[in-house]
């Protein structure tokens, strides 16, 4: 018999109470996600996601006297991923977002679908950046001091700027989802990055090229 898969566990912080309390009511309608607090401000937030430990987090980019800049700069390290879901963010912002290691940027007028298939991708590992942000920070490097990477590596990064979950490249590779996570692990050291959207950051800076 299939086990049923865990609900994602959701923090939902944005200062517009309307909108939180919407998005709340959306997605505590759907078993597949469990609301396990919300805040409008920064500070208490912090503090329950300390305790709490979403697998995911709903930021929105500006939270009244603080943004999601600030929010990235001081996120608990268990607090999960962090999807912002925003009416807009400055550019700059967007990539200082990216290199702290941000894992979507979605804009609040998506559908429901979009909105939960985010969530979802995200909970499982995802980065969803838009392209025209990811454009932006592509970099021409012809540093001599780059590292090299061996023909599965680029393979595997390949599957990350598509998106792909490390299911969908390990099916892709005919390899095991195990493995695909070994191969990120020796990524993020050989790159010194810590989460996959700073490898996606640095990948394109500095080694699009190379992919």
């Amino acid at each position: 018999m299939t086990e049923t898969p865990a609900a994602i566990r959701l923090y939902l912080l944005d200062d517009h109470t309307l909108f939180r309390e919407g998005l709340l009511r959306l997605l505590a309608a759907d078993p597949r996600f469990v609301v396990v607090g919300q805040s409008g401000l920064l500070e208490p937030a912090l503090a329950e996601l300390e305790q709490l430990r979403p697998d995911v987090v709903i930021v929105d980019y500006d939270l009244g006297e603080h943004s999601a800049l600030d929010f990235m700069r001081r996120r608990p390290a268990k607090a999960g991923a962090a999807l912002l879901v925003t009416a807009g963010v400055p550019e700059r912002d967007a990539l200082e977002l990216i290199r702290l290691g941000v894992s979507g940027i979605c804009r609040k007028e998506v559908s429901t679908d979009e909105l939960k298939a985010s969530i979802h991708a995200v909970a499982m590992g995802q980065v969803l950046i838009e392209q025209r942000y990811l454009q932006s920070i592509v970099a021409a490097s012809a540093g001599s001091d780059r590292v090299s990477f061996t023909e599965r590596e680029r393979a595997v990064l390949r599957g990350l700027l598509q998106g792909y979950s490390n299911k969908q490249i390990a099916r892709q590779l005919g390899s095991s989802e195990s493995a695909i996570k070994a191969s990120f692990q020796q990524l993020f050291n050989k790159l010194d990055v810590r989460s996959r959207s700073q490898l996606v950051m640095v990948v394109i800076q500095q080694y699009g090229d190379l992919i």
